[in-house]
């Protein structure tokens, strides 16, 4: 079931989202050839605890660390080691989650390690590019569907494919609440988008 969320919890989920994006701005200027995933980490839950903050994903069914890191290849939920050094033409997804007042935010960035390729650079602007697109659907009477479709079409306009074994979700008091966003239109996500006081069908 899908949780409408009034004003007030909205702007609790806001005050942890932003969190989470001010910490991965933080660690920004950090994602520099030599540096391990396990000090990105750690500089990142530092500032999370020090914000007011709790990490997210800690502890979560086990999870170890503050951060996902996934390093090229590796699609989502790579774990933080002082063995994965950062080299030269990396990119990196990094995954952070605060909690503030009870309330979760949960934010992710593709960042690029120094100078890289022509065609990785187009892989990372596809990306925010159908991001973009997608939440250009994000609007009041509008399907859950229309964003799906929005960032499935520009992906693959561009040759690409995307990713059907995982999705994007809801967050508010979880960190993974209804719904299921995929990257990709499906039957099941005929939600309806509607205000905080009205109800999706």
């Amino acid at each position: 079931m899908i949780t409408c969320r009034s004003p007030q919890e909205i702007a609790k989920i806001r005050t942890s989202a932003q969190l989470a994006a001010a910490t991965l701005q933080h660690i920004a200027p950090m994602i520099q050839p030599g540096i391990s995933t396990a000090e990105l980490d750690r500089a990142a839950e530092t500032y999370i605890r020090k914000h007011g903050g709790l990490p997210a994903f800690k502890g979560y069914r086990g999870f170890p660390a503050t951060l996902c890191t996934s390093i090229n290849a590796e699609v989502v939920h790579g774990i933080p080691s002082k063995q994965r050094k950062l080299v030269e033409g990396d990119i990196i997804g990094v995954d952070c989650g605060a909690i503030v007042d009870g309330y979760y935010g949960d934010h992710a960035i593709t960042f690029a390690v120094g100078s890289i390729r022509e065609e990785t650079q187009h892989l990372i602007d596809t990306t925010s590019d159908a991001l973009y697109a997608g939440i250009a659907q994000a609007k009041i009477g509008n399907y859950l569907s229309d964003i799906s479709h929005a960032i499935q079409v520009c992906a693959e306009q561009r040759c690409y494919s995307v990713v059907k074994v995982f999705v994007g979700h809801g967050i508010g008091t979880a960190l993974h609440e209804e719904p299921q966003v995929p990257n990709f239109r499906s039957s099941q996500t005929r939600a309806t988008l509607a205000s905080w006081y009205g109800l999706g069908s």
